[in-house]
């Protein structure tokens, strides 16, 4: 009888704790769905958020979280502290961009290229030398229209991702990173576009005013005057004339490093 009664006791534990748990589970299912199938799909710790930084992975198997680019313009660099970043703008040109190359490979520096799309596509050879190099890609529209924030939505998504378009082919499929609008015609909505296509939009703190060709001298003197202002800088490799660009780069990196400047990228995320 003493064997029986602590058999019998035993079992009821058990079904009380087993009750327990079903119960708990009822409660789970109730607030979180995705907890009752365990799916994940519920809300869960890590999700991004709009401006967060994305590319988390959840503890189930291969569940990769999509990158999200904020539609804020970036101006800081990913290094930071006292990191520079190096845009440069209107090319590829099958005569300045190969001497720009030159000299940022001497420095060993990095940059940003920001692209028009039918250069691109007039000039692959140089989108594939600036990947192959290390170099980052940038949108710069199809046309360098810098007046298309006064134009539709439509022809500014146009402009955006034909030119992604044209830069990808030409590159051989290298990621586009960032939009830069042309002249600084951004709106909300192109920004948005950008951002939807995995492209952060891409400001400037420092302009060379190099495009209307002052003289080497005073490019020089523009970068060293304003880069308080803020760690991105402007150059162009297209749109005209550009040996006082090339020479003012030359200057301008060695410079750069005696201040104790590094060279990094501008931010793509949130962090």
């Amino acid at each position: 009888m003493g064997e029986k009664r602590t058999y019998t006791t035993h079992i009821a534990v058990v079904a009380s704790a087993i009750g327990l748990s079903l119960a708990a589970w009822g409660a789970a299912a109730l607030t979180d769905p995705g907890a009752a199938s365990g799916s994940g799909a519920g809300a869960a710790p890590g999700t991004s958020a709009p401006g967060e930084r994305g590319g988390q992975t959840d503890k189930g198997p291969e569940r990769v979280r999509p990158e999200q680019v904020p539609v804020s313009i970036a101006h800081a660099a990913e290094a930071g502290g006292s990191a520079v970043n190096i845009t440069i703008d209107d090319g590829p040109d099958p005569r300045w961009t190969p001497k720009m190359l030159d000299i940022l490979k001497e420095n060993d520096v990095k940059a940003v290229f920001c692209m028009v799309g039918p250069n691109a596509k007039a000039h692959p050879q140089l989108v594939k030398r600036i990947v192959a190099e290390g170099h980052r890609l940038c949108d710069h529209t199809m046309d360098h229209d810098t007046s298309m924030d006064r134009k539709s939505v439509a022809y500014q998504k146009k402009q955006i991702l034909d030119a992604k378009k044209l830069i990808e082919d030409a590159s051989g499929g290298a990621k586009v990173e960032y939009y830069r609008a042309p002249g600084g015609a951004f709106t909300p909505d192109s920004r948005r576009i950008a951002a939807a296509a995995g492209m952060r939009p891409l400001g400037w703190n420092v302009d060379t005013k190099d495009f209307e060709r002052p003289g080497t001298a005073s490019i020089v003197r523009t970068v060293k005057n304003e880069l308080s202002n803020g760690p991105t800088i402007l150059f162009h490799d297209g749109g005209g004339d550009r040996r006082q660009t090339v020479a003012a780069l030359d200057q301008v990196l060695p410079w750069l490093k005696q201040r104790g400047h590094t060279f990094s990228f501008p931010v793509r995320t949130t962090p």
